[in-house]
């Protein structure tokens, strides 16, 4: 079994055995996969990228081709348990209306984004004047998904304007956890656990 990002393995070790998950952005399908060899999870998955939805479905994967700013509204209300997404918010149109989409469809919902804020981030645009190119920002300005550039800052305001109940958060540094002291400016990449 390969293994998952680290942002992936927070969220499948903090989803329940045999939960009804709703993976929107969902690439090739790995933590699909994961929850349901691990914890036996029913779990479906939206992707936008053809070539990832193939990918998922020789998995054996539920997956269908969809776009998170148009499609959701498609899903029932209170449908999953848990709806999933990660390094996907910041490249959609309106991340408000997503959350509450997010919302009505699961229970609970898990967003993972990278951290515009990053001292690496900051340092690279203080010094070198452009915008920076990163291992989780690998694409230059002109050629990058990111149309929002959001900070932990950023979305826990966010939360807490749209009166949403943040149940958990992780921050990673590199590939390992990280505190949450100065998460905005230390963590490259968070993890959010969130619920009406």
């Amino acid at each position: 079994m390969n293994k998952l990002r680290p942002d992936l393995q927070i969220i499948a070790d903090n989803i329940s055995p045999k939960a009804r998950v709703l993976d929107i952005g969902c690439g090739d399908g790995a933590l699909m996969a994961a929850l349901r060899d691990q914890k036996q999870v029913d779990a479906r998955g939206l992707e936008i990228e053809p070539a990832n939805v193939a990918s998922a479905v020789s998995k054996g994967l539920s997956v269908v081709q969809g776009d998170a700013d148009t499609d959701l509204s498609a899903y029932p209300d209170g449908s999953f348990d848990y709806a999933i997404l990660s390094q996907t918010l910041q490249t959609t149109h309106r991340p408000n209306a997503i959350l509450e989409e997010l919302l009505r469809i699961g229970k609970q919902a898990f967003v993972s984004f990278p951290n515009f804020a990053h001292w690496r981030v900051r340092m690279s645009l203080l010094v070198g004047g452009r915008m920076p190119v990163t291992r989780l920002l690998p694409q230059t300005w002109y050629d990058t998904p990111n149309i929002h550039h959001v900070t932990i800052d950023d979305f826990r305001a966010l939360v807490r304007d749209a009166n949403l109940t943040q149940q958990g958060e992780w921050f990673l540094s590199g590939d390992k956890q990280t505190s949450r002291a100065m998460a905005n400016l230390l963590a490259e990449h968070a993890v959010f656990l969130l619920r009406r």
